[in-house]
């Protein structure tokens, strides 16, 4: 592989970068920036927004005729990182999840009149979405074939009855997409829809107490009592639900792991500073090989964080899946950015454990990234069935011909 990055992503890079450092990391440090669940004030991140929109930084993951840069995977693999420094930053860019793969998916399987409007509002910034997935047991969690939500056609609508959980977004998000049994065919037996929140037959039922710090709407119960979707309003065909699924969430899984590299580095450069600053039995933690030992450690699997994503990005630019890459992926920077954490918590000592910097806030949003678009577990059963099928074809490198 050629890790060259084009001359335009490098601009886009260094262009996120600068404004990153220069109007976005401030904010972190001002009690005044967040809103009640810990995100920025949505005040604030609109104007923010605006400026970043008028750099000519917005939506880059999308194609210019829907309004974004056409950068490709690579090109957002490079600028996701530089967005994630700061906590605050993917959504700066309208880069950040649900919108993000919601934007991405309805780009790639929505029809002409469906985009215009469904999608180009996201896109504009004008609206926020969520997509509406995963189910209370003994519902569809990360085995679709679960799903107990239907929607049932009764002449040009669907009715849909079921129950959502820890649904991203959801509380501030104006245009949705649900995914519903309407069949009871195993592999054609799920479809896909989209539904505006003023529309009656469904209700939040509840918005879900969690850990760690929320992205904007939260985790949210959602109730469907009758809510009827007309047929225009179906993704691709009826039975195309686990195909639309899985058209969103691999790149939508890799995304994450761009965006945890760069709080994963964030997290090694507030260690490095502080122990390059702090003297302890006559001297400087980083003169300590137990200090040295851990950010070199860390360093190094960020690196092979970095070349997994590079690698799966490139699989999904050049046309293909990438399903065993995205799952090694996930699974490895999921763990890497738990541990960043934790290691430059204790490099910092109290001070790491306090709210003087965002090291906690990292921490606790952390311990999501092992269960989100699907646990460690079930990557690591996805990647065991690969090899069973493969064999030392698993390894094997591309060949051109």
């Amino acid at each position: 592989m050629d890790f060259t990055v084009s001359p335009r992503i490098e601009d886009f890079r260094a262009r996120i970068a600068r404004f990153v450092e220069d109007r976005v990391l401030p904010l972190e440090a001002d009690i005044a920036s967040y809103d009640a669940h810990e995100n920025i004030r949505l005040d604030l991140l609109d104007t923010l927004r605006a400026e970043a929109r008028a750099e000519g930084l917005w939506c880059i993951q999308l194609r210019p005729e829907t309004g974004g840069q056409g950068l490709g995977r690579v090109g957002m693999a490079v600028c996701y990182e530089a967005m994630n420094r700061s906590i605050f930053g993917p959504a700066v860019f309208n880069s950040a999840a649900p919108d993000d793969g919601n934007m991405m998916v309805l780009e790639m399987a929505a029809t002409p009149a469906q985009k215009q409007r469904w999608l180009k509002p996201i896109v504009d910034g004008s609206v926020r979405s969520a997509f509406a997935m995963t189910e209370p047991h003994p519902g569809s969690g990360s085995d679709p074939s679960m799903m107990l939500t239907t929607a049932t056609r009764k002449g040009d609508r669907y009715v849909v009855r079921g129950r959502k959980w820890f649904i991203t977004g959801a509380e501030e998000a104006q245009h949705f997409i649900l995914m519903a049994r309407t069949s009871d065919d195993a592999r054609k037996g799920l479809s896909a829809f989209l539904f505006d929140r003023d529309q009656p037959g469904w209700r939040i039922d509840r918005r879900i107490p969690i850990m760690g710090p929320e992205e904007h709407g939260g985790h949210c119960e959602l109730v469907f009592e009758g809510l009827e979707i007309p047929v225009e309003n179906r993704l691709l065909e009826e039975g195309d639900g686990l195909k639309l699924t899985q058209m969103r969430l691999g790149p939508a899984r890799l995304t994450h792991c761009m965006r945890w590299l760069g709080l994963s580095k964030r997290c090694v450069e507030i260690a490095r500073t502080y122990a390059a600053e702090r003297f302890a039995f006559g001297e400087r933690l980083s003169k300590r090989e137990s200090i040295q030992m851990m950010l070199g450690d860390l360093a190094m699997k960020i690196e092979i964080g970095r070349l997994l994503v590079m690698k799966a990005a490139w699989e999904l630019d050049r046309g293909g899946y990438a399903r065993k890459e995205v799952s090694m992926a996930k699974v490895h920077v999921a763990n890497l950015l738990h541990q960043a954490a934790d290691v430059a918590i204790q490099i910092n000592g109290a001070r790491g454990y306090s709210k003087d910097t965002p090291l906690e806030w990292i921490y606790r949003y952390a311990r999501q990234a092992r269960l989100v678009d699907g646990a460690d577990e079930v990557h690591k059963m996805v990647l065991h069935r690969n090899l069973e099928k493969e064999g030392e074809g698993f390894w094997s490198w591309p060949a051109a011909h």
